[in-house]
C-alpha cells in the first residue's frame, strides 16, 4: 500500500484548493496510472470480512429470540412482515419499525426457519458495508492510489471494530442501520464528486429506510451531509439549496409512505403499534425510539435512563462515555485515531485556502468528505455521549463508518505531507495514539498475554521512530516498513478483540463484545438481557424444544448482568413465563396441539417470542416490549369469548401506562378459570 502512495508525488503541487475543484484533464491525468492490483485487494478484503462475520454464524441459534420470533411471523403472514408484527396473528408489533424484519422475513419464508436464514442476512450486510465504504474512498481521493489506500484502511478498520463484529453476527436492526447511513455516505460523495441532484435524492433514500429502521438514529448524520453538500457542490448556490430540498422529499417520501399506512389502515386492521401508548407510529418519534430516547423522557427513559443515564448498559453521560468500560470496549479503540486524523484534515484544508503555499492541497470532494465523515462522528459520537434515554454499548456500531473513513483520509492526507513536519508529526502521533490507547483497553480487560501488549508497544515506538527518521531522510524502505509495523500495532488490539467477538456466541437482547475479567472472566459473550429470550443458542425453530442451559455460569432465568438482575426490566420474563417454558416439553406439546388464533396469552413479547419459536404457534405478547396498554381487560375479554386464545399463562409480570392491564387481565382470569400446572408453569384454560 505504501509503495503505491509512494508513486503518487508529482500531482500533490498541483492539488487544487478547497475552492478549486479537479479538472476533468488533471483527474484524467491522475488517473492514467491505475492501481492494478485494487480489485485483488478489494476481494481479499471482502472475503476475510465474509469469513470473520459468516464463521460458525449458527453457534448463537436465534440469537434475539425477540426479533427472530417476528422474522418466523413475517414469513407465516404478509401483513404481519409489513408491519413488523411478533405473531402472525397479528396483536402486537415489536418495539422499533419494520425495515430490518423485512429483510429477515424474507429470507425465512424463503429458506425456512433456521438459525442461517436469521443471522446470515446481517453478516451480508456487513460485507456490504465495508464495500461501500471502500467505494466511498475511492470517489473520495481524484488519484486512485490515494482512493485505493485510503478504502482499504477505511474497509479494514469498519470490518475489524469489534461493535460491528458484534452486531453483522446479530439480528438487531443495527445492521440494517449501518448499511443504509453507509450507502447514504457513498452516495453524497458521488453527488458532490458530479454536482448530481439524482445521487443527492437517493442519500434521501437511504437515510428515509434508515430511519424505518431504527428511527431518528438514522437521521444523526443528516446535519453533516447536507452541510457538505451545501458546502463542497460546485454548481451555484439555488441549484444546491435546489437539490438538497428535492432530497429531502425523497426522504420524507420514503419514510412517510408506512406512516401513512399505519394511519390509513384501520387500528382492528392492523396490529398495535408495539411501544407506542396510544398505537400511533408517531408516538414512537417522539416517545420511546425517539426524542425520549435522547431526553430521558417518557418511554424512551428505560432502564438506565435519568441522571446516571445508562448505568448498567452505557455507562454515565459525559465526554467519556464512549471510552468507559460499558462502550470503550465496542468502539473506542480507533476514535482517538479518527479525532486526530478529522483534526489533521481539518487543518490541511483550512492550509487549503487560497494565500497559502501547501503541497497536497484539499481537493473539493475531498473537503465534503471530511465534513460529511467527521461531522456524522461529532454529532452521532456527542449524543451517544449526552443522551440521557435508554442506550446500549452496541448502539456504537453506528459510528465504526465513520471512524473508519476518517482513519482513510487522515491516513492519505499525511502520507501526502510526509515531506514536512506536519505530515511525519501526524503519522507518528496516529501509530502511537493507536498503540496506547490499545494497550490501555488490553489492560483493563486483562485481554491476552502480557507480552502482547508489551509486544504493541515496543512496536509503535520503533515505527514511530522509524516514520521520523525514514521521512526526513527519503528511506523509502525504511517508511514503508514503519508504517506498515505501525498499523500492525495500532491495530492489532481491534482486530484480536474483534475476532474473539466474532468467535463468542451470542443471545438475548443486549449482546455485548466478549466477556473478560472485568464482568465475570472468560470470553463468553452476554447473553439475556431484559427479557433474555432464553438459551445461549437463543431459541430452537418452531416445533422443537430447548434444553434448559445456562450461560457463563448464569441459568437465563432471573440471569444477572454485571451485578444486576435483568429481570422483567423491559417487560416479559427470562425464558418465557413461569421460568424456562422454553425447556418445558408438557407446556410445549400442549400449545402445540391448539389450532386457535392464538395458542396462548402471555404478559410481554419476550416471553411470547420464546413460546412461538419453540411451539410454532402464534402467541399474544401482552403487554409488549414496553408494558403497553394493550389489550385492554374488555378487549381481552372480547377475545375470550369469540374463542380466540386458548390458555393463559401466568407467572409473568405485568402492568404498563395503559392502566396495569395485564394485572388486570391476570386478576380477571384467575377469578373466573381454575388454575393448572403445567410442566411446573400456571396455566388457564380459555375454551
Amino acid at each position: 500500500m505504501t509503495a503505491v502512495l509512494d508513486r503518487a508525488g508529482p500531482e500533490n503541487d498541483t492539488s487544487p484548493g478547497v475552492s478549486d475543484p479537479p479538472s476533468r484533464s488533471l483527474r484524467k491525468r491522475r488517473g492514467a496510472r491505475p492501481v492494478r492490483w485494487s480489485p485483488f485487494a478489494l476481494t481479499g478484503l471482502l472475503i476475510t470480512t465474509a469469513v470473520l462475520y459468516l464463521w460458525n454464524l449458527s453457534a448463537s441459534g436465534y440469537a434475539n429470540t425477540f426479533y427472530a420470533a417476528a422474522a418466523w411471523a413475517g414469513s407465516e403472514s404478509w401483513k404481519a412482515w409489513l408491519f413488523g408484527a411478533l405473531d402472525p396473528s397479528n396483536f402486537i408489533t415489536v418495539d422499533k419499525p419494520p425495515a430490518a424484519l423485512w429483510v429477515t422475513g424474507l429470507s425465512v419464508r424463503l429458506f425456512g426457519m433456521n438459525s442461517w436464514a436469521v443471522l446470515a442476512p446481517q453478516a451480508l450486510m456487513g460485507v456490504a458495508s465495508v464495500a461501500l465504504v471502500y467505494c466511498a474512498m475511492r470517489r473520495t481521493f481524484a488519484d486512485p492510489r490515494h482512493g485505493t489506500a485510503a478504502g482499504l484502511i477505511a474497509g479494514a478498520v469498519l470490518a475489524f471494530t469489534p461493535a460491528a463484529a458484534l452486531m453483522f453476527r446479530f439480528n438487531n436492526p443495527d445492521a440494517l442501520l449501518v448499511l443504509l447511513m453507509v450507502a447514504a455516505g457513498y452516495c453524497l460523495i458521488r453527488a458532490i464528486g458530479t454536482n448530481s441532484g439524482r445521487w443527492l435524492a437517493l442519500v434521501g433514500v437511504a437515510l428515509g429506510f434508515a430511519f424505518l429502521t431504527k428511527m431518528l438514529q438514522g437521521l444523526l448524520v443528516l446535519p453533516a451531509f447536507g452541510l457538505a453538500y451545501l458546502l463542497f457542490a460546485n454548481n451555484g448556490w439555488l441549484k444546491r439549496i435546489g437539490h438538497l430540498l428535492v432530497a429531502t422529499v425523497a426522504m420524507i417520501v420514503s419514510a412517510g409512505w408506512f406512516v401513512v399506512v399505519t394511519m390509513l389502515v384501520p387500528a382492528s386492521s392492523r396490529p398495535y403499534i408495539g411501544g407506542s401508548t396510544n398505537n400511533t407510529f408517531m408516538d414512537l418519534v417522539w416517545g420511546y425510539n425517539g426524542v425520549g430516547r435522547i431526553s430521558g423522557g417518557g418511554n424512551g427513559g428505560g432502564p438506565g435512563g435519568g441522571g446516571q443515564a445508562g448505568s448498567s448498559f452505557g455507562g454515565s453521560t459525559g465526554l467519556n462515555r464512549l471510552f468507559s468500560s460499558e462502550m470503550g470496549n465496542e468502539i473506542s479503540w480507533l476514535l482517538p485515531v479518527a479525532l486526530l486524523a478529522l483534526a489533521f484534515a481539518i487543518y490541511a484544508m483550512v492550509r487549503s485556502f487560497p494565500g497559502f503555499r501547501f503541497t497536497g492541497r484539499v481537493s473539493r470532494v475531498e473537503s465534503g468528505a471530511v465534513v460529511a465523515w467527521g461531522g456524522w462522528l461529532l454529532v452521532t459520537g456527542l449524543i451517544f455521549s449526552f443522551m440521557s434515554g435508554t442506550i446500549h454499548p452496541y448502539y456504537t456500531v453506528a459510528l465504526a463508518p465513520a471512524i473508519g473513513a476518517l482513519v482513510g483520509i487522515g491516513a492519505v492526507m499525511a502520507w501526502r505531507r510526509r515531506d514536512h513536519w506536519d505530515g511525519r508529526i501526524a503519522m507518528s502521533a496516529m501509530i502511537g495514539l493507536a498503540a496506547g490507547w490499545s494497550i490501555v483497553l488490553l489492560n483493563r480487560n486483562d485481554f491476552g498475554p502480557v507480552w502482547c501488549r508489551w509486544l504493541i508497544g515496543t512496536a509503535a515506538v520503533l515505527a514511530v521512530l522509524g516514520v521520523l527518521v525514514a521521512s526526513r531522510l527519503g528511506l523509502r524502505k525504511l517508511l514503508a516498513t514503519s508504517l506498515i509495523v505501525g498499523s500492525l500495532a495500532g491495530a492489532g488490539g481491534s482486530v484480536g478483540f474483534a475476532i474473539a467477538t466474532a468467535a463468542t456466541s451470542h443471545s438475548g437482547s443486549i449482546p455485548t463484545a466478549v466477556s473478560t475479567s472485568m464482568d465475570g472472566g472468560g470470553m463468553g459473550g452476554m447473553g439475556g438481557g431484559p427479557g433474555g429470550g432464553g438459551n445461549r443458542g437463543g431459541g430452537t425453530p418452531p416445533g422443537q424444544t430447548q434444553d434448559g442451559q445456562t450461560q457463563n455460569g448464569q441459568t437465563q432465568d432471573g440471569q444477572t448482568q454485571q451485578g444486576q438482575t435483568q429481570r422483567s426490566q423491559r417487560g416479559g420474563m427470562q425464558g418465557g413465563p413461569g421460568g424456562g417454558s422454553s425447556s418445558n416439553t408438557e407446556l410445549t406439546a400442549l400449545l402445540k396441539s391448539t389450532d386457535t388464533t392464538w395458542a396462548a396469552a402471555v404478559s410481554g413479547s419476550q416471553s411470547a417470542a420464546t413460546l412461538e419459536l419453540a411451539t410454532g404457534k402464534a402467541v399474544m405478547g401482552m403487554g409488549g416490549w414496553m408494558n403497553d396498554p394493550a389489550p385492554t381487560l374488555d378487549e381481552f375479554i372480547a377475545y375470550v369469548k369469540a374463542g380466540k386464545i386458548a390458555y393463559y399463562i401466568g407467572g409473568s409480570q405485568g402492568g404498563g401506562p395503559g392502566g396495569n392491564s395485564s394485572s388486570e387481565i391476570a386478576t380477571w382470569v384467575a377469578q373466573n378459570y381454575t388454575a393448572t400446572t403445567v410442566g411446573g408453569t400456571t396455566v388457564y384454560k380459555l375454551i
